[in-house]
């Protein structure tokens, strides 16, 4: 059996540790889950406020589809508010509501929490450099 170079450990490492990561911000953001955590700080973070749905799906990583399934409840807890473009009909846009700036705060405060007792601060030098490499790396994965 032919074993696997270090760009496949690599992605396999990656895939696991999104497991394992995402699991454990699953349970620990007060009632966000992780996929729902990206996309209230996305639209937080977005210049004017607003994403249209399938730009704000390419940002995290989903489909549009998957995007939609879960902007759907999120829409109906308050957390997100939804509508349509005054150029194009066809385009929904979203933006995060003020239910959804205090959960997203509320979320942010305990990941601080929990990343403090996952990455050693010490690390601090190897986690911006591991950060601008994933970003490069998906940039080109595209």
């Amino acid at each position: 059996m032919k074993k696997a170079n270090e760009p496949i450990r690599l992605i396999l490492e990656l895939a696991k540790t999104q497991a394992i990561v995402g699991r454990r911000f699953d349970c620990g953001l007060g009632g966000l889950g992780f996929n729902e955590f990206t996309i209230l700080y996305n639209l937080s973070i977005a210049s004017d406020g607003k994403m249209r749905r399938i730009d704000l799906a390419n940002k995290i990583g989903l489909t549009a589809s998957g995007v939609t399934r879960l902007l759907l409840p999120m829409e109906k807890i308050g957390l997100i508010k939804s509508g349509e473009s005054e150029r194009d009909a066809r385009a929904r846009f979203v933006t995060i509501a003020p239910g959804g700036v205090l959960k997203l705060n509320e979320a942010i405060e305990r990941m601080e929490l929990l990343l403090n007792e996952i990455i050693p601060m010490d690390k601090k030098i190897k986690i911006e450099k591991i950060s601008q490499f994933l970003s490069e790396l998906g940039m080109l994965a595209r």
